[in-house]
């Protein structure tokens, strides 16, 4: 176990830099278009984002993740799965196309054409990847993601400035993808050396794995993207700029603050997904310390969200703040029961995660539909607060049933993470109501707000949640865990085996 939970920390400090270069350039990147482009623009370039995520969706066919599974790949196996990758990407290019022109009639806007041609050849590219490397992260080591996502990410951030600078165009977010896609798919050739041909020796060995994840991934994109067409249908594409942006401004800290740690979970639990009591302590602690750390990022972003957005965004995008502020909270909150997709995946046991997908799709989109129709961007925002939660509750019972963890153990495991995060909520909107700062203005009495809030809460949440866990004894938790990350950090860094494999 305490390899295992070595190499996560050594594997979370790859992804930890990747995502704090990553987040930094994602949001100044956001920061910057927003001031040079319309919500309008971030509309129209949502619904082309939407068609695509929702059709490679449809196609997933979860390859990266049979691989890790499969005990011991051999090359026929990664011949098998760049064939299969290629032709998805073709097939996906094809449909997209296709369908450009039925969707520039329901959404009447003729630019909407193009746009989705342009995404077509995004997903092309994307399709002829080095299924190779993904052999590193069944080894828990991540370098070769943490080059990919810096340098594809920097790639898209230039990109998108310079168009913007120069066009002022919603074209400029368009190149930024395919910009980054076309550099990431070519690194990954460099990562590690492969020559591809076609082959589809092993299809039918690596689809029985992923047919499962494939049916889930398509019903769930369909389930979380939906009200995004939905609101651009019904709201309009200004509005649908506000959601969207807030949307993904919201799900920012509690992902890059916890995808260090959840992208290390699928492989390391596969390693021991025969030891049941293994497998259960170690989903235990792990899901406890991501939930330790969501808490304090998302709930306290929350707190922040309209300040930040005065100062960083203008006043035209207030109307994005109700977003954020509800849906970085909810984010912060479903920890408690998302890193079951790993679990599950590691036990082989995809089927139920499909079964689950079902569930909250049937659950979800009618109250996501009734919201949206009967009280507009409003309704929409709660009904994502209830179908998150709702989420959370499906979650925790499925890791019950796969892992006979009763849900009483998993609340009460990040018991004093709640208590301390409620407490932080408290004292930070006791510290703005003392501010007193004009709700409209910008300057330096948002800034004040914004340092002062951050700097209560970064003193109350270890204060309460470390003052709690002294009065009870110093119990196993997600405080003694983070404790001994820093003498792990230290203990990893001269481990020769890191290096050689690396």
């Amino acid at each position: 176990m305490s390899s295992i939970l070595g190499r996560m920390v050594s594997g979370s400090l790859w992804l930890s830099g990747a995502r704090a270069i990553t987040n930094a350039l994602g949001f100044v990147s956001t920061i910057v278009l927003a001031r040079l482009l319309l919500p309008a623009d971030f509309g129209l370039v949502a619904l082309g984002a939407t068609v695509l995520a929702i059709i490679t969706a449809v196609t997933e066919m979860s390859l990266s993740q049979a691989l890790v599974h499969h005990p011991d790949p051999r090359e026929d196996h990664f011949h098998t799965a760049w064939t299969l990758s290629a032709a998805r990407g073709l097939l996906l290019a094809l449909l997209m196309c296709v369908a450009a022109r039925p969707l520039v009639w329901i959404y009447d806007e003729p630019r909407l054409e193009l746009v989705i041609y342009a995404f077509a050849a995004s997903v092309l590219i994307g399709g002829l990847g080095n299924p190779r490397q993904i052999m590193l992260t069944k080894e828990l080591i991540f370098w070769q993601q943490f080059m990919l996502n810096v340098v594809g990410r920097l790639a898209t951030v230039f990109t998108s400035i310079m168009v913007a600078i120069v066009w002022q165009s919603y074209w400029a977010l368009i190149a930024g993808v395919i910009a980054g896609q076309v550099i990431t798919t070519v690194l990954t050739y460099f990562v590690l050396p492969f020559r591809p041909r076609l082959g589809l020796k092993h299809a039918g060995e690596l689809w029985s794995f992923s047919v499962w994840l494939t049916l889930g991934q398509a019903i769930n994109t369909i389930n979380w993207r939906f009200d995004q067409l939905l609101v651009g249908n019904i709201l309009g594409k200004a509005a649908l700029g506000f959601y969207s942006v807030g949307d993904n401004l919201a799900q920012m800290p509690t992902r890059e603050a916890t995808a260090p740690l959840t992208g290390t979970l699928f492989p390391a639990l596969a390693r021991i997904a025969h030891d049941p009591d293994r497998l259960r302590h170690a989903y235990h602690r792990a899901q406890a310390l991501i939930t330790f750390v969501a808490l304090p990022v998302g709930i306290g972003f929350a707190l922040v969200a309209k300040p930040l957005v005065l100062v960083a965004m203008g006043e035209k995008w207030l109307p994005a703040v109700p977003v954020i502020q509800a849906l970085s909270a909810v984010f912060a909150l479903i920890t408690l029961g998302s890193m079951v997709q790993p679990l599950a995946m590691a036990k082989g046991h995809t089927k139920q995660l499909f079964r689950r997908d079902l569930q909250m799709f049937c659950i979800r989109l009618p109250i996501i539909i009734g919201g949206t129709v009967l009280f507009g961007l409003p309704g929409l925002i709660y009904s994502r607060v209830i179908t998150g939660l709702l989420a959370a509750a499906v979650n925790m019972w499925l890791v019950r049933q796969l892992i006979r963890l009763s849900i009483t153990d998993q609340v009460l495991a990040n018991g004093r993470s709640l208590i301390a995060g409620a407490a932080m909520a408290a004292a930070v909107l006791w510290l703005q109501h003392a501010l007193d700062t004009p709700a409209a203005s910008v300057g330096w009495d948002q800034i004040l707000a914004i340092a002062a809030s951050v700097a209560t809460g970064a003193v109350v949440y270890p204060g309460v949640a470390f003052g709690l866990w002294f009065m009870r004894g110093r119990p196993a938790g997600p405080e003694s865990e983070a404790l001994k990350i820093p003498a792990m950090i230290r203990g990893r860094r001269g481990d020769p085996e890191i290096g050689q494999k690396a």
